[in-house]
């Protein structure tokens, strides 16, 4: 799958400066996927605590957040996932072309 790399951007200066961001409505959509995650909860997607809504397609790609693409991930694995995907793409400039191969 070819995709290209959403923009990367330093979010914070500090915990408590990114706690007070994380509590505007515009923070909430860009940094957490709240109406993707609004979406997943409406068709029967809620997480339990080892959980997360999953998106086939990552959310830090532009081609991402689909809503018919998000599933129930354990959190762990997706968290490794992606930390291991930015990564691989963080040094990659905005809008570059990528393929995505998952291998199991």
């Amino acid at each position: 799958m070819d995709v290209a790399v959403g923009k990367i951007t330093k979010v914070s200066d500090s915990e408590k400066h990114f706690r007070e961001l994380a509590k505007t409505t515009q923070k909430r959509r860009e940094w957490f996927a709240e109406p993707e995650v609004q979406s997943a909860a409406k068709r029967g997607l809620e997480p339990n605590s080892s959980q997360c809504i999953g998106f086939k397609v990552p959310l830090v790609l532009a081609e991402s957040g689909s809503p018919d693409t998000a599933y129930i991930a354990d959190l762990y694995e997706y968290v490794s996932f992606l930390g291991d995907l930015n990564r691989q793409i963080s040094t990659l400039p905005d809008g570059s072309k990528i393929r995505l191969q998952v291998i199991p």
